[in-house]
């Protein structure tokens, strides 16, 4: 009994200390509760009522691109755009959702659905079967290693099923889901119709994230005119190039942003890229509530080029003829290029850069011309006898000649080589008939004379071929010759070296510029050099840069300048650089070179022909086959000679073979030219015309 009574006892003991610690707990939660709502209550409103203010920075259009007389050549063409901005907290289930009604308002393209997007949305539709396709072990592992071995087990079957609307939701969701947290990505800008673009207008408030914008395009006035030399730029799908990310990412550029990807585009980046608008989008619960314009953005600045456009069209309008008269019936079969450069000796500025190439489309046959302005910088051959007056100058330096030395022009014969010679045998001539006829002779001798060497019939030189490559390499440079022009275009070759120098023979060949390569820009320098009397002018494409305007008509003020650049200045006598300007003139007189062509010239030329032996290596050249025997053309000059304004260079690589023999380069040499003074004339007459009505 007593047993009993013992243990009745202990029972309410317990039950009251349960009970104790209860109340216990629930006093404590009763505070707690109290200083959530008391304390920190007002702080807890004010995060549920919170807003953000997110800014986002939209693109503008770039800046136009005109020539040197104001005629537009790069513009833009304004496009209608829808944009979809996902900001932070934003789920995949609400931009689905979205997606589904935007696809309601517009028509969107699904060919750039791929099998992936279409997983991934089987994956988001489809939560409770894609949890499934994981053991119980493989939910313990990290969401990244789960979703890969998801995707791999999302049937093609079900994949297949995804067509119609839901192809088309997915095609939006795609593009909502490819753009950066906060920056704008463009869902549709091309073939948005009025009819869409305000539908959409419409029901903005039931679309978050989505905003209509007005987007762009590049257009060309000239169509394929200069389009390798102006260069192209992104679109919004391809955004920054994959190999450049980091260097546009440290300048505030967005993954999507639009930029130039080659020459004067790339070039000019950050002036034609503009200002972009900003705008402060107040998000409340991940939702915009209100919009306000930080900035409204400013479009890039304008180039104004160095190019005459009208000048540039006839250029390469003789060249496609020129080309075209000498493929006819199938003779000169590797010709398929030619190029030609006029540039203003006195300032570098490049008022012409054309390039032509004859092509083949090797599925129809057909052939057609197309534009190769870049080949102007980016490709070079061996030119010939047009590098004879840098020759010249650099044998008065070296002291291996002297203005009037004579030398005896018959066929030489070195110990143990065949023989060299001039195409004619001149006799006793100087230097200045030496450029006139373009003797090869008096330029083997004078490289013998730089090396140090002398010439004597069936016997050895004696000269160093390593010194006269070096100090001919070296003053050759000094003219642009073997070296990069400095052009504000990247990419930019510099030519090819020719790697045997320990060969005399190879030395009295660069003498007459058939070893080492040239670009046609290099020839339009080396003869500015001559022209101007010896400074080596930086060529440039772009003359001025101003600031833009609302006024699409106008040019707004000028924000810089570009001035004449200097790059080097030969190190040579005044009376020597006038002497190869006597020599330059006559070979444009009777007995000259270039007589033939340019007997009829009003316009006063000098200049330097070349033709080059070379091997053909371009790109119908059969694998595996020795390179076959070709002649390169050039030709160099500038006008009036006793006060040259305009200066040119004329390249045809791989012209003819063997007895195919023609004037290709004289005769675009001349044309061009022709055409320049006598757009100068019409231009000085409206000039005069306009000036008169402005006095009355």
């Amino acid at each position: 009994m007593k047993k009993d009574k013992k243990q009745k006892a202990k029972m309410p003991f317990r039950l009251n200390l349960l009970f104790l610690a209860v109340f216990l707990l629930f006093s404590l939660l009763v505070v707690r509760l109290g200083v959530i709502q008391i304390v920190y209550g007002d702080d807890y409103v004010s995060e549920l009522e919170r807003t953000e203010n997110v800014t986002v920075n939209t693109s503008v259009p770039r800046g136009k691109m005109y020539d040197r007389y104001g005629n537009v050549i790069v513009d833009n063409v304004p496009l209608n755009a829808i944009t979809y901005t996902r900001y932070s907290g934003t789920t995949a289930k609400e931009m689905l959702d979205t997606a589904e009604e935007l696809n309601k308002l517009i028509k969107i393209d699904t060919k750039r659905v791929t099998d992936q997007d279409k997983k991934d949305f089987w994956l988001l539709n489809h939560p409770e079967e894609a949890l499934e396709m994981l053991s119980d072990k493989e939910k313990e592992l990290k969401p990244k290693e789960q979703y890969k071995l998801q995707i791999s087990r999302v049937k093609q079957e079900d994949i297949e099923k995804i067509i119609g609307e839901d192809l088309k939701i997915l095609a939006i969701f795609r593009e909502f889901n490819s753009g950066m947290s906060l920056t704008p990505q463009i869902v549709k800008n091309k073939g948005v119709t009025k009819e869409e673009y305000a539908r959409v207008s419409e029901h903005l408030d039931t679309l978050p994230g989505v905003e209509i914008t007005t987007d762009w395009n590049r257009t060309y006035a000239y169509d394929e005119t200069l389009q390798t030399v102006l260069g192209k730029v992104s679109s919004s799908d391809e955004g920054l190039p994959a190999d450049q990310i980091d260097y546009y990412l440290a300048r505030d550029y967005k993954r999507n942003d639009r930029v130039g990807k080659s020459y004067l585009e790339k070039q000019y980046e950050d002036v034609l890229q503009g200002q972009k608008a900003k705008v402060k989008n107040i998000t409340h619960k991940g939702k915009v509530v209100e919009t306000e314009v930080i900035s409204e953005g400013e479009r890039g600045k304008d180039l104004i080029l160095t190019i005459d456009m009208e000048l540039q069209l006839a250029a390469e309008e003789i060249l496609e003829k020129e080309l075209l008269a000498r493929k006819r019936g199938g003779a000169n079969r590797y010709l398929d290029r030619a190029f030609v450069v006029l540039m203003d000796p006195n300032t570098g500025e490049v008022l012409t850069m054309a390039g032509k190439q004859y092509v083949v489309d090797k599925k129809t046959g057909k052939s057609s011309v197309k534009d190769f302005a870049l080949g102007n910088i980016s490709t070079s051959y061996t030119v010939g006898s047009s590098v004879k007056g840098a020759t010249i100058l650099t044998g008065y330096q070296a002291g291996a000649i002297y203005p009037g030395s004579y030398i005896n022009d018959q066929r030489m014969k070195i110990k143990g080589t065949p023989d060299k010679g001039s195409y004619s045998s001149f006799g006793s001539i100087n230097d200045l008939t030496a450029l006139q006829k373009s003797s090869n002779v008096y330029m083997f001798k004078t490289a013998i004379g730089i090396g140090g060497g002398h010439y004597v019939y069936n016997q050895k030189t004696g000269m160093d071929s390593e010194k006269a490559f070096s100090i001919m390499r070296n003053s050759f440079a000094s003219f642009g010759l073997g070296v990069r022009t400095g052009i504000d275009l990247p990419n930019e070759t510099a030519g090819i070296k020719g790697a045997e120098i320990k060969m005399p023979g190879k030395a009295m060949d660069f003498a007459i510029g058939q070893y080492d390569t040239f670009t046609p820009m290099q020839l339009a320098q080396y003869v500015s050099t001559i022209a101007n009397g010896g400074n080596r002018m930086k060529p440039h494409l772009v003359k001025e840069i101003h600031n833009p305007i609302n006024d699409s008509k106008s040019l707004g003020p000028v924000y810089q300048q570009i001035q004449p650049n200097v790059l080097n200045r030969l190190d040579m006598k005044d009376e020597w650089i006038k002497r190869v300007q006597t020599g330059f003139r006559m070979v444009m007189q009777p007995g000259g070179t270039g007589y033939a062509n340019f007997s009829k010239a009003d316009f006063q030329p000098a200049g330097k022909t070349g033709t080059a032996q070379a091997f053909y290596d371009g790109p119908n050249r059969v694998k595996g086959t020795p390179p076959e025997d070709t002649m390169n053309l050039s030709l160099v000059g500038y006008a009036p000679y006793n006060n040259p304004e305009v200066a040119f260079a004329v390249v045809v690589p791989w012209a003819y073979q063997r007895h195919q023999d023609h004037s290709m380069n004289k005769e675009i040499g001349y044309q061009v030219m022709d055409k320049y003074f006598e757009l100068k004339k019409e231009r000085q007459k409206a000039d005069a015309k306009a000036s008169d009505k402005v006095k009355k």
